[in-house]
């Protein structure tokens, strides 16, 4: 993955896997391909007849004097004319239908992949990169996949078809023709290896533009900026990378600009080259052969055969840089899934399941070369129903800890075992629908608070999105509200308070039922008296499940059945609040710390 920072490197050739994969992309449309390939073979052999009424009409009807000819090739040439035109709106309809549906199959693809992805994944990874992955590289290719397939077989068709009939009038004439078509070629080929690159760049560029305004213009960022006084340097940084995109950009549409007035240039004097040709043989050599209308027709096939010549060159400029954006889709697609269902994985009932968490020697690190582990040898057996407390400094490992019970990361060595069964033995969808995780950064999606309270359980009542929100102690305050449970919590949450963000989401754990629940700072948010009655309603939720609490207040954990004191990743200490105050050791500590007052 190209991220901030790196160069664009040399020119790549086109991969010959990735030309595969985007060919059986349309695998699955193979019918209305068919379809779309008939149209497009009639079409063009009702344009190609054209030319030729046109000859007839003006060497047997305006030279012979003949209006019946007249009148009569003109009526076939309109309704050749129609018939190809509708015929091409047929086909032009089926390719955009089938084009449209591969790009639905591609982001379809991309964000279940993606969905899939560990939570590593997501930490090393900036939001505005997989953005532009999805929507912006999505979003290149969608002219290429809707349109190139029925474009290029129409276009060589046509040339073709045209190529046949033009030696069938004159092969003088189309030899003069065609001499400028390896020139087009090999122009065509160059100009698109260079667009391929440069829009790579372009594309690099824009993720990077993305993820600074994912980062400056989101709530957290713009409260960030403001409050630092930095927005002179966001801006400065913002203007930056946005003046390498405009110049990137700039450059490559120069290059088509360029490109294509050559082209247009060049097919507006080559009829004039036939035209002196033409009389050069009428003229000085005496050829009876060429007449007025067999001219004429020709330079209308000729004129047929440049802009299929156009198009063609086109689409090689447009596929070659297409395939760099491909490319990168295909990166994103090919990355490993560290964490997936084993083959021989189980869905557990949650109402058998009874909340037994065993840690069997686990270790685990975030980053396979860091020297020292984040979690080392930890072991320890949560009994069903009962209350684990894990208390140590900030960044001992305690939320991690927790993280390896879903595993939102895979141990590196030992086991968890819920009710005895490795978690990597369980359907990952049954291990969430096990689990209820408040976490100690509340998120809530721009939605109203009532669809924020059914992730929790999807197919809640009214009622008993009441009772969730009257045990979290935010009823009240929800119903206060001029919209009530309906109000819009806007992004990230930020119309609703800290302690009130995390209410509503202890609400909705409570909704879930969890059988293990796991509490990452669940109440730091709170007031002494919300504390209390959130307290008292996680005392009533907990009972027969199992809960992991992790809690720099001491005064929430007393009556924990087990505490767990982490230091560095290691439990240093273990056992009940009286049990560790009696041992005078690190936990003794932290709990005089807190209430030497």
């Amino acid at each position: 993955m190209m991220m901030r920072g790196q160069t664009q490197g040399p020119t790549r050739p086109l991969k010959r896997e990735t030309v595969g994969r985007v060919t059986r992309s349309f695998a699955p449309y193979k019918l209305q391909l068919f379809w779309t390939a008939l149209a497009v073979l009639s079409s063009a052999a009702l344009g190609l007849v054209s030319p030729f009424f046109l000859q007839i009409i003006i060497n047997k009807g305006l030279l012979g004097h003949d209006m019946n000819v007249i009148m009569k090739y003109t009526l076939y040439t309109i309704l050749a004319t129609l018939g190809s035109t509708v015929l091409a709106l047929g086909y032009g309809y089926m390719s955009s239908v089938v084009g449209q549906r591969i790009m639905r199959d591609l982001r379809n693809d991309l964000y279940i992949h993606l969905q899939g992805m560990s939570l590593k994944f997501f930490t090393n990874t900036k939001t505005g990169e997989i953005q532009s992955r999805l929507v912006s590289d999505v979003g290149g290719v969608q002219s290429v996949v809707s349109d190139t397939a029925a474009n290029v077989l129409s276009n060589v068709t046509t040339v073709l078809s045209t190529l046949i009939a033009m030696i069938y009038m004159d092969w003088r004439l189309t030899l003069l023709s065609v001499g400028v078509l390896p020139i087009f070629a090999g122009l065509g080929s160059k100009v698109g290896s260079y667009a391929r690159d440069i829009r790579t760049t372009v594309q690099t560029q824009m993720a990077e533009l993305n993820a600074t305004m994912q980062e400056t213009l989101s709530v957290s960022g713009v409260l960030l900026t403001k409050t630092s006084g930095r927005n002179a340097m966001t801006l400065s940084h913002f203007e930056k990378e946005n003046e390498a995109l405009t110049q990137s950009q700039i450059k490559i549409a120069m290059i088509m600009r360029a490109f294509f007035y050559l082209i247009g240039m060049t097919f507006s004097i080559t009829p004039a080259l036939v035209y002196w040709l033409a009389g050069y043989m009428v003229v000085s050599r005496g050829d009876t052969h060429l007449t007025i209308g067999a001219i004429v027709a020709f330079t209308s096939l000729q004129a047929r055969l440049f802009f299929p010549l156009t198009n063609l060159l086109n689409v090689q400029v447009e596929v070659m840089s297409a395939f760099a954006l491909f490319d990168r889709i295909f990166e994103y697609l090919d990355m490993k899934q560290d964490i997936v269902d084993s083959p021989n994985a189980i869905k557990l009932n949650p109402g058998e399941v009874r909340g037994e968490v065993l840690f069997e020697v686990v270790s685990f690190r975030y980053n396979e070369t860091s020297k020292s582990p984040t979690i080392e040898d930890v072991s320890f057996d949560a009994k069903p129903g009962s209350l684990v407390a894990l208390v140590g400094p900030s960044g001992a490992g305690k939320t991690t800890l927790t993280y390896l019970i879903p595993r939102l990361y895979d141990v590196e060595s030992g086991k968890v075992c819920i009710d005895g069964h490795d978690v990597r033995e369980i359907q990952i969808d049954s291990l969430a629908g096990l689990i209820g995780v408040v976490t100690q950064e509340t998120y809530l999606v721009h939605n109203t608070i009532r669809e924020n309270l059914r992730y929790g359980k999807p197919d809640a009542t009214d009622e008993e999105l009441v009772a969730a929100a009257s045990a979290a102690a935010i009823h009240e305050h929800i119903a206060s509200l001029p919209e009530g449970y309906d109000t819009v919590v806007g992004e990230r949450g930020y119309k609703l308070s800290g302690g009130e963000k995390q209410r509503v989401a202890i609400a909705r754990a409570i909704l879930k039922n969890p059988r293990i629940l796991i509490l990452d700072e669940a109440t730091s948010a709170l007031d002494t008296q919300s504390e209390r009655l959130i307290q008292s309603a996680l005392s009533q939720l907990m009972v027969g499940r199992t809960t992991f609490a992790i809690a720099h207040r001491l005064s929430t954990i007393l009556a924990a059945d087990l505490i767990l004191v982490i230091e560095d990743g290691r439990i240093v200490e273990r056992g009940k609040h009286s049990e560790l105050l009696a041992k005078n050791g690190a936990y003794a500590s932290l709990y005089a710390a807190q209430f030497e007052d």
